[in-house]
């Protein structure tokens, strides 16, 4: 395990390693030669994880520093933006449950997923989500497990999210990447470690290169799932890590040129003094000192101030720079006096390419959210008879649908009053989380919608011939 007693170092890093595998199932003849081989490529993720977190937490490498000149002034400030990139993306994307929806007009289908979230409830999904995304968004990809639960009265599985310091997944090399197993290991008490592998089809425990544990399962995927943040697998402040040391420098040195104004040498020109002397003169305040014909005495400090506006000037080019590439908004734009308003702010601001890297975050997270929810409905049909497919369910991010109210609610009936359909109009707005269930619901007061001047009639998108006069098309 780690051992967060170490010093950090400057590291540079450029995202986490896929681990690949050429065989095509792992067996009990392989198991142990695969471990193996994929733990030379998690060790190193491992390590890489490890220092983002630590980071993460506030332990970078500024704590050691080191002075040769004057050292006794060694000021440490650590500036953890590190936590407010993390934390803003997490709440960005994961301050409210991720929810599922019906696809298609099947309405029977409504109080099946009704049902699936509320499972999802009991099982405090939400809670995991936004570990998930903590550690994804610090190590570049994060690990969910799902088992069937030891209590099935309330929901049929159980979830939790693992450690990707002690977790991994190996895929195929071949076509479309299949995963052939999944590993998390810890630490007995005889400080050995035991690794619990997850085939598609078996479970083995290894300890020392020996199978001590196997034994099948009926799940027929591997319980562990991997959700990369990105293909490159990089942490959202991964790749501005030099620039977030660099700002820690100036803030120290910045200190330090403070206190080294304050306490800037005294130079004696001209004339001796003791140290007891010197002792009075710093309790009194005051020095007689005499000088001789031609080699006049002075007193004076040794001092030269820090241009504190030209530091400022350096210090905010480099946040800047990091707020632009993680894709994060301007905090100091409600400053400026300008009279931009609306989306001219949002894109003046850098509110736009956050949502827009929140978005891209979300299609990723969806990718693996299918492959979970594969195993949840497993066990689902298996456990509580609840019968669903993939192809039934939508994955919908709540954010905030209020934001530009009047505008979205001005476009949702400019497209009705076009005669835009109902559905579309209501999908197209993004004021709703679920387009499909408020359009349901909402039949009964879209009546005057549905019949459209033009020729169509109501459930048919053709127009009717005899209501359509070709001689207006022009």
């Amino acid at each position: 395990m780690k051992n967060e007693t170490n010093k950090i170092e400057r590291r540079f890093m450029f995202g986490r390693r896929v681990i690949y595998s050429s065989v095509k199932e792992i067996t009990r003849e392989n198991v142990v030669e695969e471990l193996n081989k994929a733990l030379n490529a998690h060790i190193t993720n491992s390590s890489e994880i490890d220092y983002l977190y630590r980071y993460y937490k506030g332990d970078q490498p500024i704590i050691n520093r080191q002075k040769s000149v004057r050292p006794e002034i060694n000021n440490i400030v650590v500036e953890n933006h590190a936590l407010e990139i993390v934390d803003f993306k997490k709440s960005q994307g994961f301050s409210e449950p991720l929810q599922y929806v019906r696809r298609g007009e099947d309405e029977s289908l409504s109080d099946k997923i009704n049902q699936l979230n509320e499972y999802m409830f009991i099982a405090d999904k939400a809670a995991v989500d936004k570990e998930l995304a903590e550690w994804f968004f610090i190590g570049g990809t994060a690990y969910r497990m799902v088992l069937p639960s030891r209590n099935p009265e309330e929901a049929p599985f159980e979830i939790e999210a693992l450690d990707p310091r002690y977790t991994f997944v190996v895929y195929n090399n071949g076509f479309k990447k299949p995963p052939l197993m999944g590993v998390k290991y810890i630490a007995t008490e005889e400080n050995e470690i035991l690794y619990s592998v997850y085939t598609p089809t078996t479970y083995f425990e290894i300890r020392k290169n020996q199978i001590i544990k196997e034994e099948p399962h009926a799940l027929g995927y591997i319980p562990i799932i991997e959700y990369p943040a990105n293909h490159a697998r990089l942490g959202a402040y991964e790749t501005v890590l030099p620039l977030l040391d660099a700002l820690n420098t100036i803030a120290s040195n910045r200190l330090d040129g403070i206190e080294q104004f304050v306490q800037a040498f005294m130079k004696f020109v001209n004339c001796d003094i003791d140290e007891d002397t010197f002792k009075k003169f710093k309790e009194l305040g005051a020095i007689k000192i005499k000088g001789e014909p031609g080699n006049p005495a002075d007193v004076d400090i040794v001092s030269e101030e820090l241009n504190q506006t030209e530091v400022q000037v350096a210090k905010e080019d480099i946040y800047q720079m990091i707020l632009i590439i993680c894709g994060m908004p301007d905090r100091k734009g409600a400053t400026r006096t300008t009279g931009d308003t609306g989306q001219a702010v949002k894109l003046r601001d850098g509110w736009s390419d956050a949502e827009a890297r929140a978005r891209d975050i979300e299609e990723m997270f969806k990718s693996s959210e299918k492959q979970f929810l594969r195993v949840v409905l497993k066990i689902c049909k298996e456990l509580a008879g609840l019968d669903l497919s993939i192809k039934d369910i939508d994955i919908k991010f709540t954010r905030n649908k209020t934001d530009n109210l009047l505008v979205k609610s001005q476009g949702l009936q400019n497209m009705l009053e076009a005669g835009i359909h109902p559905r579309i109009a209501i999908e197209t707005c993004s004021l709703f989380s679920d387009p499909e269930e408020t359009y349901t619901t909402s039949q009964p007061y879209l009546e005057k919608w549905q019949t459209n001047p033009a020729g169509y009639t109501p459930g048919n998108n053709k127009p009717n011939p005899e209501n359509v006069n070709l001689g207006d098309a022009g």
